[in-house]
C-alpha cells in the first residue's frame, strides 16, 4: 500500500472539508450567531490536514484499488468524526454520540434523526446539519478529484469506492474531468431547484436548504415537522419531481447535454424506474382511497410524495405512512430495498443491481429448460460481463446478511423486530424513516441506546459506501506491506 500517498489525499479532503465549513460559518454570521462552533471545527479538520501534507511526501503518485477503498473508507470516518463538533460545541447536542450519528446520517444523506425539535437551533448549525446531505450526496472525494489534480487514472479507484452503482465508467477520458462534469450537473440541478422553491414561497434561507436536502437524497429539513410544516401541496409536488431527477442517473443528463437525448431515453433503468414508481404510486392510492378513507385526489398526491421520498432514499416526511394499510407499507419497504439508480446520489440496492439480478435468473432458468443454448444477459441492449454478474450476486448477498446481523444485534436493546428490521434496514438503505410509528415520519432514533446508535452509523456508512470500503478496512490483510 502507498502509506504515503494515502495520507496526502487524506490531507486535502480535510483541507477541504474545512474550507467547505466557511459557508454554515458565513451563514451563522448572517443571523449574528457566534462563529466559535464552526472557527474550532475548522482547525480540527485544517491542522491535521495540514500535516499529512507536509509529513506525507510519497515517492511515487500510483494507486491501487486498496488504496482507493482505504482512502474512501478512512475519509468518510474522519469527516464524520469532525463534523459532528459544531453540534457539540454549539450546545445543540451535548453528547457527543447523538451529534456524531446525526452527522453520519447527514453525510450519508439517510437523514434518520435523533431530534424532535430543533427549531430553536442557531440558523447556522441547522445550515451545516442540512449541508452535510449535499457534500455527502455527490462525494467530497469526487468533490476532490474535481478540483484537484489527482494521480492520473489511478484516481478511477478512488471514484469507483465512492460513487454508487454496479459498474462505474468515465464519461469523458479524464477522471477528473469526468468528476467535473458530475459537479457541474449536481450544482445546476440544486440551483434551479432551490429557484423553484424561492418562487413558490420558500424563504431564500429554506430553498437553499431544501435544496441541498434534495440534492443529496437527505431528507432533513429546517422545520421539525418536515416538509408538511410548509402547507403546500404545490411545494411537495415539486420537491415530489426533483428526488425523481436526483433518484436518476447523471450519465443520462451528460448525455442530454451532448445532445443524445434519445439514447438516455431508452435507457432501461429509467424506464423500470418510472414504471416503478408508476406502479406504487397506483397501488397505494388506491389502497389509501378505498381502506383508509381518502379523497382519490389527495390520495394520489400523498402517495406520490411518499414513493418518491422512499425509493429516491430522501427521506422527507408529510404523513405517518407507518399507520397506512399493510399493503401500503409493503410497498415502501420494498421501495426501501430498492433505492434509486445507480450513479445517483440515491441509495438502497439500486436498481440496476435488482435488473441484473432478475435478468440472470431468468438466463439460468432458460438454460436449465434448453441446456445447449446460450443465453446472455443484457443491459440497454450490451452484454452485462460475468464478473459484474457475479459482484451484482456478492454485493445483494452482503447485504442482505449486514441487515439481518444488524437487525439482530438491535434486538438487545429490546425493541420489537419491525422496528430493530426497519431501522437496520433504513439505515443500511440511506432512507431515514422507519415503518413503526417510534422511528416513523413522526418519530426518532433517540431512544436507542449508545452502542445501538454506533451500529446504525456503520450500517449508515456502510450503506452510503455500498460496504466495500469499510469491509477492506476491518480485514487485517489490508494494513499488511
Amino acid at each position: 500500500m502507498n502509506y504515503r500517498m494515502i495520507g496526502r489525499v487524506l490531507g486535502l479532503i480535510l483541507l477541504i472539508y474545512a474550507a467547505l465549513l466557511l459557508l454554515p460559518l458565513i451563514a451563522g454570521l448572517c443571523f449574528r450567531e457566534s462563529p466559535a462552533p464552526f472557527l474550532v471545527t475548522m482547525a480540527a479538520a485544517a491542522v491535521p490536514g495540514g500535516l499529512l501534507l507536509l509529513l506525507s511526501k510519497p515517492k511515487k503518485n500510483s494507486l491501487v484499488a486498496r488504496d482507493g477503498f482505504v482512502i474512501v473508507g478512512l475519509g468518510w470516518i474522519l469527516i464524520s468524526l469532525i463534523g459532528a463538533l459544531p453540534f457539540v460545541l454549539s450546545g445543540s447536542m451535548p453528547h457527543y454520540i447523538d451529534a456524531l450519528f446525526e452527522t453520519v446520517s447527514g453525510l450519508t444523506t439517510t437523514g434518520a434523526t435523533v431530534l424532535s425539535n430543533f427549531d430553536g437551533m442557531p440558523r447556522g448549525v441547522m445550515f451545516w446539519r442540512v449541508f452535510t446531505h449535499w457534500i455527502g450526496g455527490m462525494g467530497v472525494l469526487v468533490f476532490l478529484m474535481a478540483v484537484l489534480p489527482m494521480s492520473g487514472e489511478h484516481s478511477m479507484h478512488i471514484m469507483r469506492a465512492e460513487v454508487p452503482g454496479p459498474t462505474v465508467g468515465k464519461l469523458v477520458p479524464r477522471v477528473r474531468h469526468t468528476a467535473r462534469i458530475l459537479y457541474m450537473i449536481y450544482i445546476a440541478l440544486t440551483l434551479i431547484e432551490a429557484l423553484v422553491l424561492l418562487l413558490m414561497g420558500m424563504s431564500f434561507y429554506d430553498a437553499l436548504l431544501h435544496a441541498f436536502s434534495t440534492a443529496g437524497t437527505g431528507g432533513f429539513s429546517t422545520m421539525s415537522n418536515s416538509i408538511s410544516g410548509f402547507h403546500s401541496p404545490a411545494i411537495e409536488t415539486a420537491l415530489g419531481v426533483f428526488m425523481i431527477l436526483f433518484g436518476l442517473n447523471f450519465n443520462l443528463y451528460y448525455l442530454i447535454l451532448i445532445g443524445s437525448a434519445g439514447k438516455a431515453l431508452k435507457n432501461e433503468e429509467l424506464r423500470d424506474f418510472l414504471l416503478l414508481i408508476l406502479a406504487s404510486v397506483l397501488v397505494i392510492a388506491c389502497s389509501l382511497w378505498r381502506d383508509a378513507g381518502y379523497s382519490f385526489r389527495y390520495a394520489l398526491h400523498d402517495a406520490f410524495f411518499n414513493v418518491t421520498t422512499v425509493i429516491s432514499t430522501t427521506g422527507f416526511g408529510t404523513s405517518d405512512f407507518t399507520r397506512w394499510p399493510e399493503i401500503c407499507k409493503w410497498v415502501l419497504i420494498l421501495l426501501m430495498f430498492c433505492g434509486g439508480c445507480a450513479g445517483s446520489t440515491g441509495g438502497g440496492i439500486k436498481l440496476s443491481r435488482l435488473m441484473i439480478l432478475f435478468k440472470s435468473v431468468i438466463a439460468d432458468l432458460r438454460h436449465i429448460s434448453r441446456p445447449r443454448n446460450v443465453v446472455r444477459v443484457q443491459l440497454d441492449g450490451h452484454r452485462v460481463e460475468s464478473e459484474t454478474i457475479r459482484a451484482t450476486y456478492t454485493f445483494v448477498s452482503l447485504y442482505l446478511v449486514l441487515l439481518l446481523l444488524f437487525s439482530l444485534l438491535l434486538s438487545l436493546d429490546g425493541k420489537d423486530i419491525a422496528t430493530c428490521f426497519t431501522a437496520a434496514l433504513s439505515c443500511l438503505s440511506n432512507v431515514g424513516p422507519g415503518m413503526t410509528p417510534i422511528i416513523g415520519p413522526a418519530g426518532n432514533f433517540a431512544f436507542f441506546s449508545v452502542h445501538s446508535k454506533l451500529l446504525l452509523s456503520l450500517a449508515m456508512l456502510l450503506g452510503r459506501l455500498e460496504i466495500y470500503p469499510i469491509l477492506v478496512l476491518l480485514m487485517p490483510r489490508t494494513w499488511r506491506r
